[in-house]
């Protein structure tokens, strides 16, 4: 039977250093703040976005959403960036993604300043991940890596199959798994026989965003299994592994919910921190 990866425990864990963090600049006077942007109303944004602020809050950090309408001007989101980059009571901004398609996502993270970007936007924060210059990868990435580390998993000589190609997901994953000396191979939509593929696998990591596609005869006996999908189905949020059927096969698995998830918004308040040190 697999070893449940509990993403809450590895939440609690880095919330607890993050509080010690907080309190010690509070002790200087010294308050941080995040700034999510929100444009539109997509309902799993809204949601997100007060989730974050929540958690923030309670962790004495002081969040904000900034909200514009779905219809606001390329020009009226720069200008609300350029004012968030200014703005020093603010210290990590993240847009909530996907803008509405009218927008160019690839000026907005251009925008962004390089050392309030918590998510990686900016093509200079990608770069110094891409060329392992930088800890500092988009937050999902970070958080499987946190989930790796907390339950002391050794990636190095290990076989690793990131499933997915994202610029916020895949492709950081695997130049952090890389980092750790892992042989990574990355598939993807165009990928032939993945099954084939993720057999050979010592850690398998699912971020394509479709329910069940890992099944039970994908995977390694024993292997390690990182579910990063979010999918709703008959009104129940599950992951892209068939998690029932692969439970008893693999030898370490997280679940959804309460597992990659959990441990990404910690991530998002961390990196927000990043300009006072490593926790």
């Amino acid at each position: 039977m697999a070893l449940i990866l509990d993403g809450k425990a590895v939440a609690a864990a880095y919330k607890a250093k993050i509080k010690a963090k907080v309190d010690a600049l509070a002790a200087q006077n010294i308050t941080c703040g995040l700034a999510i942007l929100l444009v539109g109303n997509d309902a799993a944004s809204r949601i997100y976005a007060d989730r974050l602020v929540k958690l923030a809050t309670g962790l004495g950090v002081q969040a904000v959403v900034r909200h514009l309408p779905a219809d606001a001007t390329e020009e009226e989101v720069l200008a609300l960036v350029c004012e968030l980059n200014e703005d020093d009571h603010i210290h990590g901004i993240l847009p909530m993604m996907p803008l509405p398609p009218h927008l160019a996502t690839d000026r907005v993270a251009a925008a962004l300043a390089p050392d309030k970007d918590v998510d990686a936007l900016h093509p200079l924060n990608a770069g110094l991940v891409a060329t392992g210059k930088s800890r500092w990868a988009p937050c999902t990435p970070r958080a499987v890596m946190a989930i790796l580390d907390y339950y002391q998993i050794d990636v190095s000589g290990k076989h690793a199959v990131v499933i997915g190609r994202s610029n916020v997901v895949g492709k950081p994953l695997a130049h952090l798994l890389l980092g750790q000396n892992a042989t990574v191979t990355v598939c993807h939509s165009k990928t032939r026989d993945l099954a084939a593929l993720t057999r050979q696998a010592d850690v398998i990591v699912a971020a394509v965003g479709r329910p069940a596609l890992i099944g039970p005869d994908m995977v390694r006996p024993g292997a390690v299994v990182i579910d990063v999908g979010i999918n709703e189905v008959n009104g129940a949020v599950v992951g892209d592994v068939d998690y029932d059927a692969v439970f008893p096969i693999a030898g370490a698995i997280t679940p959804v919910p309460g597992g990659v998830g959990a441990v990404t918004t910690v991530m998002v308040v961390e990196a927000a921190l990043r300009s006072f040190g490593d926790l």
